[in-house]
């Protein structure tokens, strides 16, 4: 699947074509819908190239793999795109996957642009090859962490689905809470039901429920279930996550979706550019555009800068990733190396804690700033 050129008439780009490699969970078990706001923010960015010129004349293409939330299929993928000859890899939502593709990359040569996965340890070792647009777990969790403790919440239970990316955001809740005499309560969800979650909620006195699980399943029955019992009606259900982000949240859950803080990568209001790009994948996608759409047209944004100023050559690409100085629709991006994270970060896009108003389910408030 591959995103031609711009079609005649669109824009000035011409000549042979320089590709890069796409990757987003276009069908499940990934997160498809994620994946598809993703890929319009990839697509439309490379439509905005192609009319200004492409890349010194020449038009850019996207050479887009769907992962379907699968690691080997992402490290398959990042194999067979680089010997397809692209200059870069861009995208990937889930975390996991985003690892096994970093770790391939770094293996071959191969600089990758990741657009949306959180996890630190996206690389085991520190790496020149791979760098970030979306914040670390760590930065963002912590945020959400302190969101709680203002919120006057003390004792947190999780509804867990065990994976590396759960087993993190944990471990950041946990060691920033701990010593702010919170406790963080794990409810494993591959053994409860959510009905049997409603009765560990009422009998640990948790005040918060987080949902660390999968959507739709097991993260919409469970909002209903507690939703649904009186013993629970004061307990905030949240979701760090960004599961209540995507318009499918909304139209499943309705009024019980609303009021579920979770974490948003936009700032307040959007800028020109931001709001350019907000209206056209408004248009694209027919639905209000997520952050996952904004990171997907940052990161083709910083690519195209970088094979403007550097060339094609996949080294001078991976070299570029200190001196990137980008406007994009969320503010500066410039990368740079943060203890504990192996990758080059943009430090740090905007976080913001949300959630959908009980009033209107398509509109959203702002909880707290990070």
């Amino acid at each position: 699947m591959s995103t031609p050129p711009s079609a005649p008439g669109a824009g000035r780009a011409d000549g042979p074509s320089v590709r890069i490699g796409a990757l987003a969970p276009l069908t499940r078990p990934g997160w498809a819908e994620a994946g598809r706001h993703l890929l319009a923010g990839l697509e439309l960015a490379v439509r905005d190239v192609n009319e200004a010129d492409g890349i010194g004349g020449r038009p850019l293409e996207l050479v887009v793999r769907d992962t379907a939330a699968d690691p080997q299929r992402a490290a398959a993928a990042v194999d067979e795109l680089a010997g397809l000859g692209v200059a870069a890899v861009a995208g990937e939502y889930h975390s996991v996957v985003a690892r096994s593709a970093a770790a391939r990359a770094d293996a071959l040569g191969l600089p990758f642009l990741c657009s949306s996965a959180v996890l630190d340890a996206l690389i085991d070792q520190p790496t020149d090859w791979v760098a970030r647009i979306a914040p670390a777990q760590s930065h963002g969790w912590r945020t959400y962490a302190d969101f709680l403790l203002a919120a006057g919440h003390r004792r947190i239970a999780v509804a867990v689905r065990a994976n590396v990316y759960w087993a993190s955001g944990i471990r950041v809740l946990r060691d920033h809470l701990a010593p702010r005499g919170g406790t963080v309560i794990e409810l494993d969800m591959g053994a409860l039901t959510p009905e049997a979650v409603c009765d560990a909620l009422v009998d640990q006195r948790a005040t918060a429920l987080l949902l660390l699980v999968g959507h739709p399943e097991p993260a919409v029955p469970l909002v209903r279930s507690v939703r649904r019992d009186r013993r629970l009606a004061e307990i905030l259900i949240g979701a760090p996550a960004g599961q209540p982000e995507l318009p499918e949240w909304g139209s499943l859950l309705g009024a019980d979706g609303t009021g579920i803080p979770f974490l948003r990568y936009l700032p307040d209001s959007l800028g020109p550019l931001g709001g350019r790009v907000e209206k056209a994948l408004r248009e694209q996608l027919g639905v209000t555009p997520s952050f996952v759409g904004f990171e997907g047209y940052d990161t083709i944004a910083v690519l195209a800068d970088v094979l403007r100023s550097r060339g094609t050559d996949r080294a001078s690409v991976a070299a570029s990733w200190p001196h990137v100085d980008v406007e994009g629709t969320r503010g500066r991006i410039r990368f740079s190396r943060t203890p504990g994270i192996g990758v080059w970060q943009w430090s740090w896009p905007p976080v913001r804690v949300v959630d959908r108003d009980p009033a209107s389910v398509d509109r959203f408030r702002i909880r707290h700033r990070g």
